[in-house]
């Protein structure tokens, strides 16, 4: 039979409340018909805090080892996250798309490594940031003749 410990426990929490604030933000970009939605979304804080909960667990492991750093894998996450939201971006001979898109997906990277750290509130006052950014400022950019479509 499993035992699940309290850690176990606790970072099973925070995988959980980064793949919901990330399906959050996710679900706002789906309705209004961008390239990534709830499920990358979702998948990429996901990710992030699962890998930011295994450099925590690495440090724990070998802290009394050898010289460990946590905050190094996570600064590989916001790199390889960049990848990714290239990958988003399409130029078109009359402008830019996906830059957005591509900002999402890093910001929400950021929201997974927080969970990831078990800094809820945090990740949650992100969250609440970026879907003002995403809603709010575009309706704003879109009353002031902006290019935000």
């Amino acid at each position: 039979m499993l035992h699940f410990s309290h850690q176990d426990i606790e970072f099973g929490i925070r995988l959980i409340i980064a793949t919901f604030l990330g399906g959050l933000i996710g679900f706002e970009r789906e309705v209004h018909g961008k390239e990534a939605g709830v499920r990358t979304y979702a998948l990429v804080c996901l990710g992030s805090a699962l890998v930011m909960t295994i450099s925590l667990q690495i440090y724990e492991s070998y802290k009394a080892v050898a010289s460990v750093d946590p905050s190094r894998i996570a600064a590989q996450v916001v790199s390889g996250i960049g990848f990714l939201g290239a990958g988003a971006i399409i130029r078109f001979p009359q402008g830019i798309r996906g830059l957005t898109t591509a900002a999402g997906i890093w910001a929400v990277s950021g929201v997974g490594l927080a969970c990831g750290l078990g800094r809820y509130h945090l990740a949650g006052l992100a969250t609440i940031l970026i879907l003002i950014i995403l809603i709010v400022f575009s309706k704003l950019d879109r009353f002031f003749g902006g290019k935000d479509h």
